[in-house]
């Protein structure tokens, strides 16, 4: 696969924290965990900093479905469900990928991954499209795939994969589809690669502070805290990670992702990192902060 050519230094300004409002789609498991949920209200509630146009139904195969198309349509109902509640319904949602990538470099054409090639080609290397992924990034690597022309458009944000110290990255929106991933890795894309363990791994919290700052919040509120609640069994000394906040939190204000450039990694068929500074440069966030993300996200519940 030929993709286009982005010099390093004009992938680098692209990477750079962009100010004013950003234009932005989401590319969501949304059934799959609680932490979707969570992460399409912020999207929606941070309309000062973010414009969201569309979301996407990501596939996810575990306990929750039975295979990654019902996945993707169990996703796709949930984002209607959320939109609902919220009175949100004009932001539209497309189906995404009915199974992952078959093989290196073939993509899974869908209504989601052609709706983002319509709106990257509509945009510009100056105004470009965020493209937030926080599941198994086949609808994203299938779009590149089949016009990877969109790369000199788009920034992709990717919460995927765990730190590149962790001792293996088998993470379940990585591991998913490692062809996928490798699209993301390898293309050239500008993409800020947000680690799952090492990461996003600090944001915790405990049904405690999502009765105190969620569950009065309207019926979005009252949603959200059932979901954490039925998450678990025992919520005695039980905290859980809302991981998929950080991709959004990062574009709401990326001080509260400290990041840096690295070259981006490469990719094993056992899901293990390794380094080649050869490599162009991708944004890596290394730490992410928990309090101020819970506050700006709980008070905009408010």
């Amino acid at each position: 696969m030929k993709y286009p050519i982005i010099s390093e230094e004009r992938r680098i300004q692209r990477l750079q924290p962009k100010k004013g409002k950003l234009r932005m789609v989401l590319d969501t498991d949304t059934f799959n965990e609680i932490d979707d949920q969570f992460a399409v209200v912020y999207a929606l509630q941070s309309s000062e900093r973010l414009q969201v146009e569309a979301f996407y139904a990501a596939p996810f195969h575990n306990d929750l479905s039975t295979g990654p198309h019902d996945g993707m349509r169990k996703s796709y109902e949930e984002l209607h469900k959320i939109l609902k509640l919220m009175n949100r319904t004009e932001v539209p949602v497309y189906l995404g990928s009915d199974r992952y990538l078959p093989g290196p470099e073939i993509p899974v054409e869908s209504e989601g991954a052609r709706n983002l090639i319509e709106r990257a080609l509509s945009s510009s290397p100056e105004d470009p499209l965020y493209v937030v992924a926080i599941g198994a990034i086949t609808n994203v690597a299938s779009a590149i795939l089949m016009n990877p022309d969109i790369i000199e458009n788009i920034v992709v944000v990717w919460l995927g994969g765990h730190a590149l110290h962790w001792p293996d990255t088998r993470e379940f929106n990585l591991e998913q589809d490692i062809h996928a991933a490798r699209v993301m890795l390898d293309s050239g894309v500008p993409l800020v690669l947000v680690p799952c363990h090492g990461a996003a791994s600090n944001l915790k919290t405990t049904l405690a502070e999502i009765e105190a700052y969620v569950k009065d919040a309207g019926v979005i509120g009252a949603y959200l805290h059932e979901t954490f609640r039925n998450c678990h069994s025992d919520h005695f000394a039980y905290s859980r990670v809302i991981w998929d906040l950080a991709a959004i939190a990062y574009l709401v204000d990326d001080e509260h992702t400290p990041s840096v450039l690295v070259a981006s990694p490469i990719l094993s068929d056992a899901a293990r990192w390794s380094q080649d500074g050869t490599r162009h440069l991708i944004r890596y966030v290394r730490h992410v902060e928990r309090d101020p993300i819970f506050r700006d996200l709980f008070r905009k519940l408010i």
